[in-house]
């Protein structure tokens, strides 16, 4: 299991350098919104160029966003966000450049926060990966040997040297000293540990060898349900946001519906954009069944 999950982890960074675009395009949006906001209200005499920073986000940073969100639709991939692409398309074609712009930021945002905590889940994990105990050293009689931790069994007798980590929850039979379980239980001093002490998989020996006895699998052990724990965490995001997606699905054509019949009552065509990006804001609001 342990192995599994190093695999993935290391599989996860190869990612990570595409992950900033949508945060860029984020920062791009409001950095053009403040720009046309100094430029409409407090220069008044360059109030004929307000509009020309909001061109540059929706070019360079709608642009990609619904290009990405057309290749989505030709795959038949009705998600949460296509309502958004709409809504930037409708905004320039009326000139709102403005609305479009705040949507650029509103799905650029969204994206590029739900990037970081993504990749924050996976460091984690990555971290654990990366410390969790792959060797450990079985004793017979008088004679040790390394092995590796998936194949220690219940009942083993194991010596946990100076500054190594725990391979396996278990109890001391021999020997004294401390133990380091912060990384694991949260408690920022060492504990002492001596015959008939436990020990958790994890736990960072001190300056003194201990023997103990293993009490469970590696698999089973504290630190092995614990990566498990963070890889579950991990997955729960994307089962969430495919949730959304096929809420999406539904919700994005009955926003269109009651936009049109906005559009067909009042005879402004802006109102069709305005019940889009109000739509579009209702998606982005965290929802208690999404989270």
């Amino acid at each position: 299991m342990l192995h599994h999950l190093r695999d993935r982890v290391s599989k996860k960074k190869s990612s990570d350098s595409i992950l900033g675009v949508h945060g860029s395009i984020a920062i791009l949006a409001l950095a053009g919104i403040v720009v046309f906001l100094v430029l409409r209200f407090a220069l008044p005499h360059f109030e004929v160029y307000a509009n020309y920073p909001l061109y540059v986000v929706l070019l360079f940073g709608g642009g990609p966003l619904v290009l990405e969100l057309l290749r989505k639709m030709f795959s038949l991939e009705f998600g949460s966000d296509l309502i958004a692409g709409i809504s930037i398309v409708t905004s320039v074609i009326l000139e709102q450049y403005l609305a479009g712009a705040l949507v650029v930021l509103m799905l650029s945002g969204g994206q590029a926060l739900e990037n970081y905590a993504i990749r924050t889940a996976s460091k984690v994990l990555e971290a654990l990966a990366k410390r969790a105990p792959s060797i450990a050293h079985r004793k017979r009689q008088d004679r040790i040997d390394d092995i590796p931790v998936e194949e220690i069994k219940i009942g083993d007798t194991l010596v946990v040297f100076p500054h190594e980590i725990c391979p396996v929850d278990g109890a001391v039979i021999e020997g004294t000293g401390t133990m380091d379980e912060s990384y694991l239980t949260g408690e920022p001093f060492l504990l002492s540990k001596a015959p008939g002490s436990s020990v958790l998989s994890g736990a960072i020996n001190g300056e003194a060898s201990l023997t103990i006895e293993a009490s469970k699998l590696a698999v089973d052990s504290r630190y092995a349900k614990i990566m498990a724990v963070m890889k579950e965490s991990e997955q729960k995001r994307p089962k969430m946001r495919r949730l959304g997606d096929q809420l999406g699905a539904w919700y994005t054509p009955l926003a269109v519906i009651i936009g049109l019949i906005a559009w067909y009552v009042s005879g402004e065509a802006i109102r069709f954009l305005a019940v889009l990006v109000i739509a579009r804001r209702f998606l982005s609001s965290p929802h208690p069944a999404l989270c």
